[in-house]
């Protein structure tokens, strides 16, 4: 048993089944590919693989078994990896984060500022990416820390940790009518075309949610991934711009207002997310302590490696 062996049975199932592009993705041959998996079957004596003639379809149920000891060994290689790294050179490294448009645009330019500062031999990558696929590059390794409001705080594989706190608010023409009416009903809301963000994405549901909740349906006429798209096509009249409250800003925004949302939408909560069982090196952690300072090393390392009952 080596290690191409298991890291050609995880890329397999990463990449359905389909040999070519296991081979493509290992820069080996796809015959070397089939070669490997031959010898670790005849090596523990069951098949793992279930076929049709030379395809591979999926798994067998030793397969199943196998696979989260393959994903844990392969994970705990690349840890001691960065185990050394950290003691060898702790200044220097790469750092990649998966976030959204809009914790990219607004919440982390001021972090990233502090962080490159402390750390500039560390070469930062940022992934501007929907919930889900942040979730599939943390689970796949691609990346060291995601960061987003939707989809996290679900996947029992992952840890999560609050950053910061978030409400929506209305972005209207600067004489709108809504600007006069106080309070501010979301019955009144209803009365205009919407625009706002596509489902799944900054808080969509909470918004969809604030709605069902009043008995309403809105008539979103566009929604959008970007907040600065969405204020566009509001400067146009298309609509009511319903979108995240720190994307606004009075000097850029000139010709519209902001209207607080609070009361008619709930709170929002963004959350730091990393794989359960990945170690970080300490850059890492500081950059997670740069979003929330309440996050120790010692707090985030207790929950990726928590300690096994009676220990």
């Amino acid at each position: 048993m080596n290690f191409q062996q298991l890291r050609i049975v995880r890329e397999t199932v990463k990449r359905n089944f389909n040999l070519t592009e296991v081979a493509n993705a290992l820069y080996t041959a796809q015959s070397g590919v089939s070669k490997h998996i031959k010898d670790l079957e005849d090596e523990l004596g069951i098949e793992l693989f279930v076929r049709r003639g030379k395809r591979l379809l999926g798994l067998t149920e030793p397969g199943k078994e196998l696979l989260p000891f393959v994903e844990r060994i392969l994970l705990d290689t690349q840890n001691i990896k960065r185990l050394g790294e950290q003691f060898a050179q702790k200044d220097k490294g790469h750092l990649a984060i998966a976030t959204t448009h809009t914790q990219a645009r607004y919440a982390l330019p001021p972090v990233v500022t502090r962080f490159k500062q402390e750390f500039p031999k560390v070469h930062l990558e940022l992934h501007q990416c929907g919930p889900k696929e942040i979730v599939s590059l943390l689970r796949g390794g691609q990346v060291d820390i995601g960061i987003a409001t939707e989809a996290l705080g679900d996947e029992d594989d992952l840890v999560t940790f609050p950053f910061y706190q978030w409400q929506h608010a209305l972005a209207v023409p600067a004489d709108h009518p809504l600007t006069r009416l106080n309070p501010l009903t979301l019955d009144a809301v209803a009365e205009y075309p919407i625009i706002t963000y596509h489902e799944g994405y900054t808080g969509r549901n909470r918004i969809d949610a604030a709605f069902a909740r009043s008995g309403l349906v809105p008539d979103i006429v566009m929604s959008a991934l970007d907040a600065d798209v969405i204020k566009a096509y509001v400067e146009l009249g298309l609509g009511v711009g319903i979108i995240a409250a720190m994307a606004f800003h009075p000097q850029r925004d000139a010709g519209l207002t902001l209207i607080d949302g609070k009361g008619l939408f709930e709170l929002n909560t963004t959350r730091v997310a990393l794989r359960r069982g990945h170690y970080l090196r300490g850059y890492a952690l500081r950059f997670i302590e740069c979003c929330a300072p309440a996050l120790t090393e010692a707090k985030i390392r207790e929950a990726v490696f928590p300690k096994i009952a009676g220990q």
